[in-house]
């Protein structure tokens, strides 16, 4: 039996502003996912359904949500998100695009323009993600770039890496991509159409709360604490309740293995969780806060992160998965922790005796087991600014170069003193049971030159250091062999003499 939550608004029904009206759910599984209830319930079946995990982007949407700086927009995959956490947001589907007139919306009619589509089934997919992009340059909220409408009521042309990345989640098998760039450009160009967020931000201020939404059917109930005393009393009173943020694994727990969840607690809504800060030389990251806006922020400090902001998975999967979340689940392939092991990062536990703070590598015990108790959760993580005389990398080895996972994942930090290491770290993911330090190499390394003949005494250890397997991603063997060959590059990229230039290894820049 589900224990009652503090401070809790428990009216079981989950209200979301969905075409032009307040929409109102009282009979759904809290595991039901938003595109289920689309298809299936209100039959509006222009998003597809297609992997049902995240991958392919057929299922697209765009979510509205109120936010400390106004009105936020961006695409999600609908599949894997839970239509309860839809509480207090707005939902656009590809359904919603066409104007009053019954004129097609600029994304619309360039695909049309641009022969953009064959069979049509990916097709309202890469709609709204160009929706998505093009709401990002429409010029109708403040942080909007360079690239706005401008007076004459066409928008800047975009550039093809924005593209790219706005279109990274959707896979089509038909048309190829070159026609639907060109109706990326071609958008643009047509009459504008602009979005009134003001009026979205009036209708969504009704459906406000300011204490723990609680959401029951069947015997399972779903909890959205809105403050981190709440969510603690809510973890503490359930302490066997699954922990939910972007839902981008946790769904697929639910659409490929069918498995039962129990009761729920939602992250997504605790203000607390969803704040980023500079403090103490430490950038403080807030569990709740998605991979997309961490990784902005981090990349101001380290724009070495650059390619690894635009590798991990998936602009949609990065909109709603959480980088706390990526440290909590713990995973050996994880993109996350071995530059953040690298960096010395922390991590911030938080349970109803208080906070606990820990490097990230001493959370991590064995295979998906976690120096963790029941009733705590990730609160933040704790990321150290760089300092005098560091030199910082990371790399992703992976079968495509956008949405897959890390064969290897290696990260690399080496603080020189003329010309001499006075610290060193190196952490991998994809070659252990966990991601984990080279520690042996490390200390070969320490105090010594940063030199060829030094840094080729260290590469062999590493095969004392982590004994990788073989799986369908790659063989022991080659994650042994590209291990050391990142060690070299790096080497050659940080070496004090002729290092090789960042921008003629690493050409992406943060946006």
């Amino acid at each position: 039996m589900s224990t009652p939550a503090p401070h809790s608004t428990a009216d079981s029904v989950i209200r979301f502003y969905y075409r032009g009206e307040i929409h109102a759910v009282d009979q759904a599984a809290p595991t039901r996912t938003i595109l289920q209830h689309l298809r299936e319930d209100l039959h509006c079946t222009g998003s597809k359904e297609g992997c049902a995990e995240g991958d392919c982007g057929a299922c697209t949407v765009v979510i509205g949500e109120q936010g400390p700086e106004g009105v936020t927009l961006k695409s999600v995959n609908s599949c894997i998100q839970f239509l309860p956490t839809l509480d207090g947001k707005a939902l656009y589907t590809v359904e919603d695009l066409k104007q009053d007139s019954g004129a097609l919306h600029p994304v619309q009619q360039a695909m049309v323009e641009c022969h953009g589509s064959q069979c049509g089934f990916c097709t309202p997919g890469f709609v709204m993600s160009l929706w998505d992009l093009y709401l990002k340059h429409d010029g109708s909220h403040a942080s909007s770039s360079a690239a706005a409408c401008s007076s004459a009521g066409a928008c800047q042309p975009l550039q093809r890496k924005d593209i790219d990345i706005a279109l990274s989640g959707n896979l089509c098998r038909c048309t190829g991509y070159r026609p639907i760039i060109d109706a990326a450009h071609r958008m643009g160009e047509l009459p504008a159409v602009g979005f009134d967020r003001q009026a979205l931000q009036q209708a969504l201020q009704p459906l406000q709360r300011d204490d723990t939404f609680v959401y029951r059917h069947d015997g399972q109930t779903f909890y959205a604490p809105r403050t981190l005393a709440q969510l603690v009393e809510v973890r503490a009173a359930n302490p066997g309740a699954r922990i939910l943020a972007g839902s981008t694994d946790v769904g697929l727990w639910v659409t490929k293995q069918m498995r039962d969840l129990g009761d729920i607690i939602y992250l997504g809504q605790v203000s607390e969780l969803n704040a980023m800060a500079l403090r103490e030389g430490q950038l403080e990251i807030g569990a709740g806060v998605t991979l997309n806006d961490a990784y902005a922020e981090i990349c101001k400090h380290y724009p070495e992160l650059s390619e690894m902001w635009q590798r991990f998975a998936s602009l949609p999967i990065r909109n709603a998965g959480t980088l706390g979340g990526n440290v909590a689940n713990g995973s050996p392939i994880g993109d996350s922790p071995p530059w953040l092991i690298a960096l010395g990062a922390q991590v911030v536990l938080r349970g109803p005796a208080g906070q606990r703070v820990m490097p990230l590598e001493a959370l991590y015990l064995d295979y998906m087991k976690k120096d963790m108790q029941a009733d705590e959760l990730v609160e933040a993580v704790r990321i150290p600014l760089p300092h005098a005389g560091q030199r910082f990398r990371t790399y992703k080895l992976a079968k495509r170069f956008d949405q897959d996972i890390s064969a290897v994942c290696a990260a690399f930090s080496v603080t020189l003193d003329g010309g001499k290491i006075s610290d060193i770290r190196i952490a991998f993911g994809g070659m252990a049971a966990t991601p984990k330090r080279a520690a042996l190499t490390e200390a070969a390394l320490r105090g010594q030159a940063w030199s060829e003949s030094v840094l080729e005494n260290a590469v062999a250890l590493m095969t004392d250091d982590y004994k990788p397997l073989s799986d369908m991603r790659a063989s022991s063997e080659y994650r042994m062999k590209t291990s050391q060959n990142l060690l070299r590059r790096f080497w050659l990229e940080t070496r004090v003499d002729a290092p090789l230039r960042s921008d003629q290894v690493n050409p992406f820049v943060c946006a």
